[in-house]
C-alpha cells in the first residue's frame, strides 16, 4: 500500500491536512458531477433545519437547479462509482497509513455550494460538540478524518473555497469566540484546487466553506473514516449496498464476517489487518 511522503507526513502532523492532486481524471470528474445533478432529483437524506446537523428523508432536493444548494448524505446507493470510491487506492492507502487498519467508513456526502450573496460561509469541526473536545496528541492516530474530493475548480478567495485553520487540530481553539470564527477570521486559509484534487483532513481541524461569489456552484464529495470503536454517522451497523461491495468494502461498512457479538467493533476480528490491507479484502 502507498504511504505518505516525508513532506506529506510533516504537513499532516503540523497543519492537519494535505492535498492530493488529480486523484480523478476529467472523465471521472464529469461522471461524478453528472451524478450529483441526478441525485438531487431522487429521494434521500437532506438537512431538515436542525442546527445540530440531523438529516431527514425527502422526496428530492428542495432546489432542483443544478447550480442550487444541495447537501445529500448516504450516497453509496446512487451509483457503483460511489461504492468504488470507498477504498480508492490513491486516497485510501494514505488514510490507512494515517489512521491504521482498525477503521470504518462512517459517512458519505455530496455537497453543492451555490453562488449567492446570502451564504456567508462558516467553520466547524466534524463529529459534533462532544468530539471537538476530545483532542489527541500529534503522535496519536486520529479518531476520524475526511477525504474531500473537488468536482469544481476553485481559485482566488470567497469562491466556496475549502477553508482551514492550520494546526487547529492539536490546540485549543476559541469555539465560543465573539465575534464567531468565520472563513475571514485571522489565521484562516482559503485553499485553491482543481477539479479532481482531494484534501485529506483531520476531524478536529477547524474548517468550512467560504462564501461563494464565483458565479457558479462548487461541487464536492466527502468520505469520512473513523476508528473501529466509533459509531458510523450514516447507518447503524451495515449499509444497504453490501451486495455490491468487495469484501474489504463490506468490512469498512461494518460487516465483521459474523453476526453481532458483545465486544464487536472494540476488539477487531483476527483478520482485520489483512482485510483492510488487501485490495479485494479477506475471503
Amino acid at each position: 500500500m502507498r504511504t505518505l511522503t516525508d513532506e506529506q507526513r510533516e504537513k499532516w502532523t503540523i497543519d492537519g491536512y494535505i492535498c492530493l492532486e488529480q486523484v480523478f481524471d476529467p472523465a471521472e470528474v464529469a461522471h461524478f458531477s453528472t451524478q450529483l445533478d441526478e441525485i438531487r432529483t431522487k429521494p434521500g437524506w437532506e438537512p431538515m433545519g436542525d442546527p445540530r446537523g440531523h438529516y431527514g428523508w425527502v422526496d428530492g432536493a428542495a432546489d432542483q437547479d443544478p447550480e442550487g444548494f444541495m447537501d445529500r448524505r448516504d450516497i453509496l446507493s446512487y451509483d457503483q462509482a460511489f461504492i468504488d470510491l470507498i477504498d480508492r487506492p490513491e486516497v485510501f492507502d494514505l488514510v490507512v497509513d494515517i489512521m491504521g487498519p482498525y477503521i470504518l467508513l462512517s459517512m458519505t456526502q455530496a455537497i453543492v455550494r451555490a453562488s449567492t450573496p446570502d451564504f456567508l460561509g462558516y467553520t466547524h469541526t466534524d463529529g459534533g460538540e462532544a468530539l471537538r473536545r476530545i483532542r489527541v496528541t500529534e503522535t496519536s492516530l486520529p479518531l476520524a478524518m475526511k477525504a474531500l474530493y473537488l468536482l469544481s475548480d476553485v481559485s482566488g478567495t470567497d469562491n466556496a473555497n475549502f477553508t482551514v485553520f492550520p494546526g487547529s487540530h492539536i490546540r485549543p481553539f476559541p469555539e465560543n469566540a465573539n465575534p464567531i470564527i468565520t472563513p475571514h477570521t485571522p489565521g484562516a486559509v482559503q485553499l485553491s484546487g482543481k477539479a479532481g484534487d482531494c484534501f485529506l483532513f483531520s476531524h478536529s481541524l477547524w474548517h468550512g466553506p467560504a462564501p461563494n461569489g464565483s458565479g457558479r456552484a462548487r461541487k464536492t464529495l466527502l468520505y469520512n473514516y473513523c476508528q473501529l470503536f466509533m459509531r458510523a454517522y450514516d447507518f447503524e451497523t451495515k449499509s444497504n449496498v453490501m451486495d455490491h461491495c468487495t469484501p474489504r468494502q463490506r468490512r469498512l461498512l461494518g460487516d465483521l464476517g459474523h453476526d453481532f457479538r458483545p465486544g464487536d467493533f472494540f476488539y477487531a476480528p483476527v483478520d482485520q489487518v489483512e482485510a483492510i490491507r488487501t485490495p479485494d479484502g479477506a475471503e
